[in-house]
């Protein structure tokens, strides 16, 4: 492993039900068979970074005294996650109930649990203060996105994936990432994937806006739009994070913004052609030779 992130951010039980279509507000709508799944937008994005990135990656997060905790720390450990430094408090672990069409879009709602009791101690804050990225997301306290974008040594950069959206105060980031609904959200307006990035610049030195299959914008100095990989879809869910994760990872081990953009566009194609969140991401192996070879 080579290059060290910090993941501040959630970890959740998913119960994942597939549906033939997303129901109208009042409808019920008969689905498949549950599935448990262990998921939330940090621990995924932390699993992304180890597994598919190759970065030496820790998890600070927030669990409960439930089944659901070990359940989600065996997956992170299974995927070479430090955990050393998660915290226990006294409340549920958090939980993602999803629902997914047979196209592989899905609907999700969230309940935090402990994910909303997270806080840093200088335990933690000193692990961050030894990464080379620091990542976060919004699943958790807003004050705890701020005091880990804080903690950060210099030379390190801080990258905030901005979801779900949310009223964002201003922050010390690096790289914004956030996909097309969240880029509008918080740029306050509609326009281009290229014209919300130019807007939301404002609120980072560089912005990356992901468009799903269409791939994503890169905005530093200048505005790109890399395409997409072509894949067969299966469930959609947890690409953004594998994205995000592989991204933290490649900048971690010095790729330019615009190379992790890449790689981190290839781990999240390989992750949609199989079902579930953590389960879905790729090795680092596998990511290189897609992102060669473009097959799935």
């Amino acid at each position: 492993m080579t290059g060290r992130v910090a993941v501040a951010g959630s970890a959740n039980v998913d119960l994942v039900v597939g549906v033939p279509r997303h129901p109208r507000g009042g409808e019920t709508v008969l689905g498949g068979d549950l599935r448990r799944s262990p998921g939330g937008k940090g621990a995924n994005q932390a699993v992304a970074a180890a597994r598919a990135g190759g970065a030496e990656t820790t998890f600070l997060g927030a669990f409960g005294s439930d089944d659901g905790a070990e359940f989600l720390l065996s997956s992170l450990a299974n995927a070479g996650v430090r955990t050393d430094l998660v915290s226990r408090v006294d409340t549920a672990t958090g939980t993602a109930f999803i629902m997914v069409s047979p196209d592989g879009e899905n609907s999700i709602v969230v309940a935090p649990g402990a994910n909303s009791r997270l806080s840093l101690g200088t335990a933690q804050l000193d692990r961050i203060a030894e990464a080379d990225v620091v990542l976060a997301q919004l699943e958790i306290p807003l004050d705890v996105v701020a005091e880990a974008a804080t903690a950060r040594r210099s030379g390190a950069l801080m990258v905030l994936n901005a979801a779900p959206s949310r009223e964002l105060p201003d922050l010390d980031l690096d790289v914004l990432v956030v996909n097309e609904h969240e880029a509008a959200d918080l740029a306050g307006t509609s326009g281009t994937p290229e014209e919300l990035a130019r807007i939301l610049r404002q609120r980072a030195p560089a912005v990356v806006i992901t468009l799903g299959a269409a791939g994503c914008v890169v905005a530093e100095r200048e505005t790109v739009h890399l395409p997409g990989f072509r894949v067969s879809s299966v469930d959609t869910t947890g690409a953004g994070d594998t994205f995000c994760g592989v991204l933290a990872a490649a900048l971690a081990q010095g790729r330019s913004l615009r190379e992790a953009a890449e790689r981190a566009g290839a781990a999240a194609a390989l992750a949609v052609t199989r079902p579930g969140a953590q389960a879905a991401v790729p090795t680092a192996a596998e990511v290189a030779a897609f992102a060669t070879g473009g097959n799935a």
